[in-house]
């Protein structure tokens, strides 16, 4: 069933359709969450509590939510969880350092994310400003498939296109037009 479908269905207040929408959201947001928060800002929570903390908070504004389109769900949950994860952070500096924890991050730090193994601060900042200037569509097809990984088969069915063929044509070009983009000379060492 289409994601629109499901989200009208949920703001005429069937709770089937939110069932629906978030067993196919939650494992987009569980790995796009994964690895993102820093060593230094977890505690008790993590990965998990994450997704649940940003499902509660869309799920809160879901009635109100305005479909503008494939992608719209999508783009708002990552938009969510990336407040989250701003919040999180925000929250983790002002409380104290706890015994032991310094040696723990030092370890934890030491095994980058995939995504920050490959990029530099400077470039993954550049990365993220071009990723902003893509439409919608291409930004969140691009995302779910380098950032999370799907498939051409997942990235189609989550951005509304008919085909895997159309989904690979969609994350192809956007990642020319992402490319162009990226002013590697600013980012070079």
């Amino acid at each position: 069933m289409a994601t629109e479908t499901l989200l009208r269905r949920w703001q005429a207040g069937e709770s089937a359709a939110r069932e629906a929408l978030m067993a196919r959201y939650l494992p987009v947001l569980r790995r796009l969450a994964h690895n993102r928060l820093p060593a230094r800002a977890r505690d008790l929570s993590g990965t998990e509590d994450l997704v649940q903390v940003t499902a509660i908070k869309a799920l809160g504004h879901l009635d109100a939510f305005q479909w503008n389109g494939p992608g719209a769900l999508l783009g708002y949950l990552r938009t969510v969880l990336m407040n989250t994860l701003r919040d999180e952070l925000r929250r983790s500096r002002r409380l104290p350092a706890r015994v032991g924890e310094e040696v723990l991050a030092a370890e934890v730090d030491e095994h980058p994310s995939p995504m920050q193994g490959v990029l530099s601060s400077e470039a993954l900042a550049a990365y993220e400003q071009a990723l902003a200037s893509l439409k919608p569509g291409e930004r969140d097809a691009v995302s779910l498939r380098i950032e999370f990984g799907l498939d051409y088969g997942e990235v189609a069915a989550l951005c509304g296109l008919k085909t895997a063929n159309a989904a690979r044509m969609r994350v192809s070009r956007a990642l020319v037009r992402l490319a162009e983009r990226i002013d590697v000379e600013a980012i070079r060492p």
